[in-house]
C-alpha cells in the first residue's frame, strides 16, 4: 500500500490518497496508469504527483488509444537516479516506450508534442530509446529548466522536493506535506547558514543547487521521512 500526495493545481492544496499497487494512480482514467507504473524502480512507500500530469497522461493515452509502456516515472532525491532538478523528482515525469521500435516511440513523441497537454517533450536526439514529456510547472528559479523559487507560503511537489532533502540532510521541517510553513523556512535558513548561503528561508537558484548536490543519489539516513 502507498501513500501517494497530490498536489491538486486548481484548488492549490495537497490531498492525500493511499493505493495498491495494482490499482489506479488518483486522477488516472480506466487504470492506464497504476502505482506500481507510476513508481518504477522507487522503493518509497510515499510517492507524490500533481493533478495536471495525471490528467496529461490521461488525455495522451486517450489520443494514442493503446497501452502506453512506463518505464521511469517517480523517484525521490535521495533515491538518485536523474538530474540534479530533475522533473522526476517532482512526480510529473514520465519515461516511456523503451520496448518500443523507434518508429512507435516516434509516434508518441509526436502525438505528445501535438497534443499541448506537457509542458515539455524530450527531442529524440536527447532521448533515442525512449520518449520523455513532462507537466513541470512555475518559472525556473535557474535559467531557462529546473525548479522555481519556493518560499514560505508555497505549497506544490517542488516544497516536497526541498522537505525531503531537507529532512534527509537533518534540517527538520517538522513533516513531509508539501507545505512551506515556518518549520521549513527555519530548516532551510540553517541549511543555508550551514553552507555559507544567505539564511534567507528562500529556496532560489542558489540553494537549489546545493541542496540537490548534496542530497541526490546520497540514500535515505535516520533523518528521512516517510
Amino acid at each position: 500500500m502507498a501513500k501517494i500526495l497530490v498536489f491538486n493545481n486548481d484548488t492549490n492544496r495537497i490531498e492525500t490518497y493511499y493505493r495498491g499497487e495494482q490499482e489506479a494512480m488518483p486522477y488516472n482514467a480506466n487504470r492506464t496508469l497504476t502505482v506500481n507504473e507510476f513508481r518504477g524502480s522507487s522503493r518509497s512507500s510515499l510517492l507524490w504527483t500533481t493533478k495536471r500530469a495525471m490528467q496529461s497522461f490521461n488525455s495522451t493515452r486517450y489520443l494514442y488509444g493503446a497501452p502506453i509502456p512506463v518505464g521511469y516515472a517517480f523517484k525521490r532525491p535521495w533515491e538518485g537516479g536523474h538530474g540534479l532538478q530533475s522533473q522526476h523528482y517532482a512526480g510529473v515525469a514520465f519515461d516511456v516506450g523503451q520496448i518500443w521500435s523507434n518508429s512507435q516511440r516516434n509516434a508518441l513523441r509526436n502525438l505528445a508534442i501535438n497534443s499541448g497537454v506537457w509542458s515539455y517533450v524530450e527531442p529524440a536526439y536527447l532521448t533515442p530509446t525512449w520518449v520523455h514529456f513532462d507537466k513541470r510547472f512555475g518559472i525556473p528559479a535557474c535559467g531557462t529548466a529546473g525548479y522555481p523559487l519556493i518560499k514560505q507560503g508555497s505549497i506544490s511537489t517542488y516544497v516536497l522536493i526541498a522537505q525531503d532533502g531537507l529532512n534527509t540532510l537533518g534540517f527538520s521541517t517538522g513533516g513531509l506535506d508539501g507545505i512551506f510553513g515556518a518549520k521549513t523556512r527555519s530548516a532551510v535558513a540553517g541549511y543555508q547558514s550551514s553552507r555559507g548561503l544567505p539564511a534567507d528561508g528562500v529556496i532560489g537558484c542558489n540553494t537549489w543547487r546545493s541542496l540537490q548536490e548534496d542530497v541526490v543519489g546520497q540514500g535515505r539516513t535516520n533523518t528521512t521521512i516517510d
